[in-house]
């Protein structure tokens, strides 16, 4: 992307009340007339047929389509909880996407409905409900959706008293309802991909502005807050690519100017995003070789980026969502002890698990993550052992939500607190606490009962680690193969893989697998493998297997040479070979 989208100019809306042109007989044009009608116009309604992953075969296995579509509906719904106003109705038309394409026709027409009753010129519901009508083959409630479309688009007898002004106002809405679906689309294996949706994204937003002289502006200001956001995430995209300065810069200044006049806004929720994402932004100001014209241009010279974060902070002291969100961006930015702090002042407001669960579960997150954080350093001998009192502060907060408010990622987080409550802080070799790591499995399997649960890779993992210090190695192996194979394209979350290799390994040394029957399996699983992940991975991961297991890679390659595997025998020896490059001591902490 190169700056800011091209803003279109004269967009052009047929003129209020124009009607298609019909025959000498005076009947509608066929339906090659129409087909090149909506050709002529410069934007359709709906969502059906807009350039997302959701509307196209999917690239990856079904269950992993139904998987992702759920997690983001999931997501979106909470969203919708805390948007106001036409916002609501974007993320209403979305769900109704979701639903439909989970094969959930009724809600997603009720969906749809919900927003005609609440905004009855919205375009694109009565476009996605005549969609919804035609394949539920309703073929006169479909005809009506159409009608009533075709009135509030002025295509056919103008509305009573639709002002041109009016019929443009729809249509900025309509596109800006599409342009915020670029955000939740599903499939997106590649950062080159998602920042073509982003752009996408912010396409539709400008064009919508560029119809919009009516738009109100607390709802202008609503969508510059969408944009901001889409242009932040694009943004992380291209700083993670190593983009260079000119290729970043005129978004980022344009995204000064957009959050300047969110921070203007009546939200409470988007005045005080605003402000944290201000703070990011000038956080990310001096990876550029000189200062932004757009932060003086903008009034944010010598601005302070904690400045900005207690301005955030301060705005949504009296808001518990706003707070929760806020404490996920920090804990995402690594402030974790401000993260901390935020979920302490969001329990002190509603410190309720049921109606507040998200500050105790973004709490339990934050100290887990700090100890697998001390854990991997630990491992790596670059500091000393983990404070377990992370797993303690984590565990009491996760068993505070289970019980009034149990769920898949509760079961899962939980589980996840045992396990390490179960296994010592140094290799995770030995069990410490065994029966921690049955209630771990017991979580897991709760979670496996749960919608979804049998297609996250991550129980599968965890319960094969479980099952692995239990001294239950074949059982281990299947768990860890299950998790390979839930895993979609691309990933890049090859531990499964690397468990699977040293559990193998694992009962070649125990004689429990003879050389020649590991090696057809091992070769299977690469080839697996292979197909999966990025090739530097899987390779990193034989590397880390060669570590740990000398002996044991050295046994199945004389095994694999039996057989006549050599590919494999010569992947084996090339991680052996990096290996005699020891990474020095800064090149090892600089990467951790």
């Amino acid at each position: 992307m190169e700056g800011s989208p091209p803003r279109p100019t004269s967009p052009v809306l047929p003129e209020a009340g124009a009607l298609p042109p019909e025959d000498p007989a005076g009947e509608m044009p066929e339906e090659e007339d129409i087909e090149a009608l909506l050709e002529e116009m410069d934007f359709l309604p709906g969502h059906f047929h807009l350039d997302l992953n959701l509307n196209f075969e999917p690239g990856s296995g079904a269950p992993f389509r139904g998987r992702d579509m759920k997690l983001q509906r999931e997501s979106l719904r909470t969203e919708l909880e805390l948007e106001a106003g036409p916002l609501r109705h974007a993320a209403r038309n979305l769900l109704g996407v979701f639903s439909f394409y989970l094969e959930e026709l009724e809600l997603a027409r009720e969906l749809f409905l919900q927003v005609t009753r609440e905004a009855p010129d919205n375009l694109n519901a009565w476009a996605n409900l005549a969609y919804v009508y035609d394949q539920l083959s309703l073929e006169q409630e479909g005809a009506r959706c159409t009608e009533t479309l075709s009135g509030l688009m002025g295509l056919e007898a103008p509305e009573e008293g639709a002002a041109d002004g009016d019929l443009k106002l729809r249509a900025a809405r309509c596109l800006a309802e599409q342009g915020y679906a670029s955000a939740f689309d599903v499939g997106l294996l590649s950062q080159s991909e998602q920042a073509q949706k982003l752009t996408a994204g912010i396409a539709l937003y400008d064009k919508g502005l560029a119809y919009g002289q009516k738009i109100p502006l607390e709802e202008k200001r609503s969508w510059y807050f969408t944009m901001a956001t889409l242009f932040i995430r694009l943004d992380s995209i291209l700083l993670s690519q190593g983009a260079e300065e000119q290729k970043r810069l005129p978004a980022f200044n344009r995204t000064l100017g957009l959050l300047r006049e969110v921070v203007k806004s009546s939200s409470t929720h988007h005045r005080a995003l605003a402000w944290c994402y201000l703070g990011m932004l000038l956080e990310r100001k001096d990876a550029f070789s000189t200062t932004p014209m757009g932060v003086h241009d903008y009034g944010y010279s010598g601005t302070d980026p904690l400045d900005c974060f207690g301005k955030a902070i301060e705005i949504a002291k009296d808001h518990t969502p706003t707070l929760n969100r806020l404490a996920k961006i920090f804990h995402f930015l690594g402030k974790q002890d401000m993260a901390i702090g935020i979920c302490n002042m969001a329990l002190d407001i509603l410190p309720d698990p049921e109606l507040n669960w998200q500050a105790y579960c973004t709490r339990a997150k934050i100290h887990t993550k700090a100890y697998l954080r001390d854990l991997e350093r630990a491992k790596a001998g670059l500091g000393g052992l983990p404070d377990r009192n992370h797993l303690t502060v984590a565990k009491a907060d996760l068993e505070e939500v289970v019980k009034v408010c149990p769920g898949l990622k509760t079961y899962l987080d939980i589980g996840q607190v045992y396990y390490y409550m179960g296994v010592d802080a140094v290799q995770e070799l030995l069990a410490v606490d065994e029966s921690a790591l049955n209630q771990a499995l017991v979580f897991f399997s709760k979670a496996m009962e749960l919608d979804m649960g049998e297609t996250l890779p991550e129980i599968q993992l965890l319960r094969g680690k479980c099952l692995r210090i239990k001294g239950e190695e074949p059982n281990a192996v299947e768990c860890f193969k299950r998790a390979i194979e839930l895993e979609e394209s691309g990933s890049r979350h090859t531990e499964g893989f690397r468990c699977l290799l040293e559990t193998l390994l694992a009962l070649l040394g125990q004689a429990r697998r003879s050389a020649s029957e590991l090696g057809l399996e091992v070769d299977l699983w690469l080839r697996k493998a292979e197909g999966k992940y990025p090739a530097e991975r899987v390779r990193q991961e034989l590397q880390r297997v060669y570590r740990s297991h000398t002996a044991e890679v050295v046994a199945l390659a004389k095994a694999l040479v039996a057989q006549g595997r050599l590919q494999l025998v010569r992947l084996l020896f090339d991680s052996m070979e990096d290996q005699r490059r020891k990474p020095r001591l800064s090149e090892r902490s600089l990467s951790l």
